[in-house]
């Protein structure tokens, strides 16, 4: 069985608010200044893996270093999509990395298919997003989006697997921040691929510091392994 999560420990307050202040100078930068956006989109990120290190739980370390990892190499990707030219294809690398890290780190708490209807929707919606993208997308990256797809997919569908397997706000926090990640990165796809539109830089941004934090935050509780 497995067991519930220990819920005894809040996230900083001030770490909230310091996050929250960097995340929107970095959406700023992105419409109105480039070097604002330089240094606060990986300083956002960068200020989540600090919360994390600083805060987190001692009671499931293996989960809190697969988190952190995935923090660094989301802040790999976060600084190769704002870079100058096409550094698509690394950024989408650094972020398939991270995911990877995120679903390692899950599967301390669940085993991996411990659940089957996660995964199932997940993947219908994985479908539908790469069904709108498809006809836009260029030969060359149609095999990397696709693994990248099934891979965030995997890791939002983990996710939600460990929340119905220990029920707690740890656990719910994790699976709201997959959830808000393929939102975030279906948004980046549609955007880049399919209908450009002049908010998405906001949502993109927002809906993916919104995830990130809320993985971050799921640390910050300690909790016992499944057994």
């Amino acid at each position: 069985m497995n067991q519930p999560i220990d819920d005894a420990v809040t996230v900083p307050r001030a770490w909230l608010a310091t996050v929250a202040v960097a995340a929107v100078l970095a959406i700023v930068g992105a419409y109105a200044s480039p070097w604002l956006h330089y240094l606060f989109k990986p300083l956002t990120t960068l200020l989540i893996v600090a919360m994390v290190w600083r805060h987190g739980g001692a009671a499931e370390p293996a989960y809190r270093r697969a988190i952190v990892i995935g923090l660094l190499l989301s802040t790999c990707g976060d600084v190769f999509l704002m870079l100058p030219g096409d550094w698509f294809v690394f950024g989408l690398g650094s972020f398939l990395c991270a995911h990877i890290a995120y679903l390692l780190g899950l599967t301390r708490r669940a085993r991996l298919f411990a659940r089957g209807w996660p995964y199932l929707a997940y993947a219908l919606l994985a479908g539908a997003v790469l069904s709108v993208l498809w006809a836009h997308l260029p030969g060359d990256l149609r095999i990397p989006v696709i693994v990248y797809v099934a891979v965030l997919a995997a890791m939002a569908a983990q996710a939600a697997v460990v929340w119905r397997c220990a029920r707690s706000r740890s656990t719910a926090l994790a699976a709201l921040g997959g959830a808000f990640f393929v939102a975030s990165d279906a948004t980046l796809a549609i955007d880049r691929f399919a209908a450009p539109f002049g908010a998405a830089s906001a949502v993109v941004l927002a809906t993916y510091w919104i995830a990130q934090l809320l993985i971050g935050s799921s640390v910050l509780h300690s909790g016992q392994r499944r057994t």
